[in-house]
């Protein structure tokens, strides 16, 4: 029997127990202890693969500890203590197993050694986070947790047929570095990037997001797409395909997320265009760039919790996350809009904030390798994410016009969860060799230098610039209700329309066949009837003679055909 050493083991058996531990403090400050306790697992254990067996001739290792793994499961275990603690006035005891299962069912997929164990934990969190969209108890909930759960699966169907066609080629099923050579590396790629939101891909990330439970939001934003990241950072580093992929990524969400009034919604497009920067990373494959990847996925999962955070107790108190509704919301508020413009300042890259240390890595990385054009797109994207996220998020929430909402601040766990949050994302602004020491490769960076500081600062300011004349000039979007088109159109209603229309057509065309076939089916019988009826021809009596005749016609005919 192997040692179940994966923390992924802790969160499960506390899942067992919550519902029969009392509902209120007792509860939450036992969730509070998971986390704590999965990390112990893994905080002093030395480097290599645990709990190794062989199940059916397949090598199968359920915890492997080396520096990447160690970096994700340290930020997915402090995102889960932060987001229970956010989450602490929640009674659903649907929300708090779903919570436990997914966070635990996603450091137990970053510690898999072999991809049968990846396997497993990967629809562990498809299955676990799907609840925290239905807990919301709407028709629009159920219906977009359904969509969400057919992507994930499909995910997850794609990553066992890969894994099982690597098996049958190579006769293992460690996850390890794979080439994009054949049918089962393109299957397990395509996997991983579903969950990752590539594009085209995408759409189930801004769809299910912002169709979450309040506190559901801000665990998904932690989970899914970085443990794809993980993935793709273990399995296909330094794949060339990845860097334009990411590039595609950074760029294309800006415009959506401008003309978009859901906030959250919002943040759902620029969580897409952070997660470029990260494939990016992965991509260009080089130790700086790997490390920029891994900083900016452990930085992006704090600043953009507290983003879903700070916007989410404003829906908590005001009812709402839509920018057309909200405004002047600083003068109720002003501890969380505090936390938001640290979130925003985060991921808009200001010095002395998280953003700036882990993307400039990815910045440096892409210019030192040569790849100039993925530096300027990088750039350009850099000034999305200001626009729509530095900027917007807080404008249009905190300030903007007055939307009339005399609401109480924020309740204590949540500003706690949020304080905590912003003071992480100035601490490693701070103080980046904090985070640096604990990344994969041991790599000499000086992330505040002067040309990174002053150039990152006219960007910003310039971009802030444009934001301001096109506020004034009114050239920016306005925020009002309305429905953007992304590509999720096409299969939401172009496909099932084009569907219906061929039903339609299939069914016109059956049912004219059909009655032409009738028409003359009746034509040729009445013809038959006609002949051999009562008062047909061939019923009438014949005279003997006739009858030999005609025999004779017929034998004569057939000899004729047979001989010659």
């Amino acid at each position: 029997m192997p040692d179940l050493m994966n923390p992924a083991f802790v969160y499960i058996a506390a899942a067992l127990l919550l519902p029969f531990i009392p509902q209120g403090t007792w509860r939450m400050a036992a969730m509070l202890l998971v986390p704590i306790a999965g990390a112990a697992v893994f905080w002093n254990l030395p480097y290599g693969n645990h709990g190794v067996f062989n199940l059916m001739g397949m090598q199968i290792g359920l915890m492997r500890l080396d520096a990447l793994s160690y970096v994700f499961g340290f930020i997915f275990s402090l995102a889960a203590f932060l987001t229970t603690i956010y989450a602490w006035q929640v009674r659903d005891t649907v929300q708090q197993i779903a919570s436990v299962l997914y966070a635990g069912s996603a450091i137990g997929a970053v510690f898999a050694a072999d991809l049968v164990t990846l396997f497993v934990f990967w629809e562990g969190t498809a299955l676990a986070s799907v609840f925290l969209i239905w807990a919301r108890r709407t028709e629009g909930a159920y219906a977009t947790g359904l969509r969400y759960l057919i992507v994930q699966i499909g995910s997850g169907v794609l990553l066992l047929a890969g894994v099982i066609l690597l098996y049958l080629e190579t006769g293992s099923v460690a996850f390890n570095k794979m080439e994009l050579g054949s049918l089962a590396t393109w299957a397990i790629f395509v996997a991983f990037g579903i969950k990752c939101a590539f594009p085209l891909l995408h759409n189930w990330l801004q769809d299910a997001y912002p169709a979450a439970t309040i506190t559901g939001t801000v665990t998904l934003s932690a989970f899914t797409t970085k443990l794809a990241v993980y993935a793709l950072a273990r399995g296909f580093p330094g794949a060339e395909l990845l860097i334009y992929i990411g590039v595609t990524m950074t760029l294309f969400p800006v415009f959506f997320a401008a003309v978009e009034n859901n906030l959250r919604r919002v943040l759902a497009y620029s969580l897409n265009n952070q997660l470029g920067f990260m494939v990016v990373g992965i991509g260009i494959g080089t130790p700086l760039a790997l490390n920029g990847t891994v900083a900016h996925a452990f930085c992006h999962i704090l600043y953009k919790a507290l983003l879903f955070m700070s916007i989410g107790a404003v829906m908590y108190r005001t009812g709402t996350a839509k920018a057309s509704e909200l405004g002047g919301l600083y003068k109720s508020m002003p501890l969380t809009m505090i936390f938001c413009v640290v979130g925003a300042l985060s991921i808009s890259a200001f010095p002395l904030f998280s953003g700036f240390i882990s993307k400039s890595l990815i910045l440096s990385a892409s210019a030192n390798t040569g790849h100039y054009f993925v530096w300027i797109g990088l750039v350009v994207a850099s000034v999305g994410v200001l626009e729509h996220s530095g900027i917007k998020i807080p404008y249009f929430t905190f300030f903007a016009h007055d939307a009339g909402h005399r609401v109480k601040e924020a309740p204590p766990h949540m500003l706690l969860a949020m304080g905590l949050t912003a003071a992480l994302c100035v601490g490693l602004g701070v103080f980046p060799s904090t985070l640096y020491g604990i990344l994969p490769y041991v790599v000499d960076y000086q992330p505040y230098t002067t040309t990174h500081v002053v150039t990152q600062l006219q960007l910003l300011f310039f971009a802030g610039l444009a934001f301001a004349i096109l506020m004034r000039t009114g050239l920016y979007p306005a925020e009002f209700r309305s429905i953007n088109l992304d590509t999720d159109w096409t299969y939401r209603r172009l496909v099932p329309a084009v569907l219906r229309a061929l039903s339609a057509f299939i069914d016109a065309t059956w049912r004219w066949t059909t009655l032409v076939g009738r028409r003359r089916l009746d034509v040729f019988l009445t013809g038959i009837y006609r002949a051999h009826g009562p008062q047909g021809i061939l019923a009438r009596t014949w005279p003997t003679g006739s009858m030999v005749l005609w025999i004779a016609i017929l034998l004569g005919t057939t000899l004729v055909l047979t001989y010659v």
